[in-house]
């Protein structure tokens, strides 16, 4: 096969995957979703995202959109959320965790320590039958079929949908 043939067709296979996986997330927005936005519309404090590995650089995306959108959002990374960074969440702020699985260790170790301060917590995964999930005040259904990389490993749709998921959240809150 001629090689730019091919890096066109793998390309093109690539967005379809993502475009798919988008437009199936309108099949997502459901009423968890509206009670999310509705809560965080009625916050006194700021929407803190965090994550670990590639959510966690997503999440940080989700926060540049949601403070040009005038919605008062930070960014806290999960791993050093456990280690001492905790403190920066104040009692009136939402916390939306961003996470693949839902499942990741350092996740295990967040969520009750949220719980216990009494933080709504908001869970972005793709796996609603997470520990995340399952311990989340609302769940953002962000599931995906598989991965655009052909080992179905790297985070390539899944990433794209948790993005587009916090762009919906994000236009909602205007």
């Amino acid at each position: 096969m001629n090689i730019t043939k091919n890096i066109k067709q793998i390309a093109k296979t690539v967005l379809i995957n993502e475009a798919k996986a988008v437009e199936n997330l309108t099949n997502f927005i459901d009423n968890d979703f509206e009670a999310c936005v509705r809560e965080i519309i009625q916050c006194k404090g700021r929407v803190v995202l965090t994550g670990i590995g590639k959510s966690a650089i997503i999440a940080n995306k989700i926060v540049a959109t949601m403070n040009s959108t005038g919605t008062p959002a930070l960014f806290m990374h999960a791993a050093d959320a456990i280690h001492g960074d905790l403190g920066m969440i104040q009692a009136e702020d939402i916390v939306i965790c961003l996470s693949k699985s839902g499942n990741t260790p350092e996740i295990k170790v967040l969520v009750p320590l949220l719980k216990r301060r009494g933080s709504k917590l908001v869970a972005l995964v793709s796996n609603t039958k997470s520990y995340l999930a399952e311990h989340a005040d609302y769940v953002l259904n962000a599931t995906i079929g598989e991965e655009a990389c052909p080992n179905n490993l790297a985070p390539t749709t899944s990433t794209t949908a948790h993005l587009a998921m916090g762009d919906a959240l994000a236009v909602c809150l205007l």
